[in-house]
């Protein structure tokens, strides 16, 4: 019966964890209808009613509560013992999930790691695109790319890319035909090029700060919006209004000059891409050979 169980056993404690079916059925891979079905059948099995159930929570009841007590500690050791079997081979191998934003994975993280995947080949490296604050359990994702001054506290981070600031750039002829704005206020009788945030899915408010370290924050408005920042990039060539983006992003297209800077004294630089993962996960052989590769030495 117990070897019977184990399936569902595991299905109660991310339901119990998750204090949701949704999003236990979404780290379970599995779906909301049969997650339910699975514990209702294993609460029939031990004639216990282990989740407490109501239209917007779910939570534990005391024999549930109990019965996590019990697992968790069973899980992390059976977890703590497969990976430690992992680790003791000689070729690094395993797969890691890293979630970040499109700018972070081609402009950092696929340029070091390319190597990488060349070096190990049993090592496997999954990339998820998310413009979002992504929760590393929900998503199953090993560690995910933030600036430093976002990473949730509990996490480690690493640093993994030099610091950075969001720049404010135009095509020539934008400037020729409209005029460069002096202070960031100006902004708001331009065209600009805005970016709607996945996370709650508000435009995002233009980012500057002052000669006194105060910070300005500017609604602005144009004909043109993207989810992503290298379609931003493109309008703003190709001429429809002005775009914040990364300078680093924007840097050949300044050289090249298809695109101009303004706004430069107001444009603070902040800290660069960090990776995070939670503080109590153990390293696979393939997530440590990605750290090493990823971390930032200059």
């Amino acid at each position: 019966m117990i070897r019977e169980n184990i399936n569902d056993l595991i299905a109660f404690a991310a339901v119990a964890e998750e204090r949701s079916f949704t999003k236990a059925a979404a780290r379970l891979n599995v779906s909301q209808s049969a997650l339910s079905h699975t514990i209702k059948g294993l609460e029939q099995r031990l004639g216990l009613r282990l989740l407490t159930r109501t239209t917007r929570t779910v939570a534990p009841t005391l024999e549930g509560e109990d019965l996590l007590a019990t697992l968790n500690p069973c899980f992390e050791k059976i977890e703590s013992r497969l990976q430690a079997l992992n680790d003791s081979q000689d070729t690094p191998t395993g797969t890691v999930r890293i979630v970040a934003v499109e700018y972070a994975i081609e402009s950092i993280l696929w340029p070091k790691l390319s190597p990488v995947l060349k070096q190990y080949p049993s090592v496997n490296v999954e990339f998820v695109m998310d413009y979002g604050y992504t929760d590393l359990a929900a998503s199953q994702c090993d560690a995910g790319v933030r600036y430093g001054d976002q990473v949730s506290d509990g996490m480690i981070a690493m640093r993994i890319g030099p610091d950075e600031r969001m720049i404010c750039v135009g095509a020539p002829e934008y400037f020729e035909a409209l005029g460069t704005p002096e202070v960031p206020q100006d902004l708001v009788d331009h065209r600009c090029i805005n970016l709607r945030l996945s996370t709650h899915g508000a435009l995002y408010a233009w980012e500057f700060e002052d000669k006194d370290g105060q910070e300005i924050n500017v609604k602005v408005k144009g004909q043109a919006c993207f989810n992503t920042v290298n379609p931003v990039l493109q309008a703003a060539i190709d001429g429809h209004g002005l775009a914040l983006i990364p300078e680093r992003l924007a840097q050949p297209h300044l050289d090249s000059g298809a695109l101009r800077m303004c706004l430069e004294d107001y444009c603070p630089y902040f800290p660069g891409f960090h990776l995070y993962y939670p503080s109590r996960q153990r390293p696979s052989t393939a997530f440590t050979v990605v750290l090493d590769a990823l971390r930032e030495r200059a």
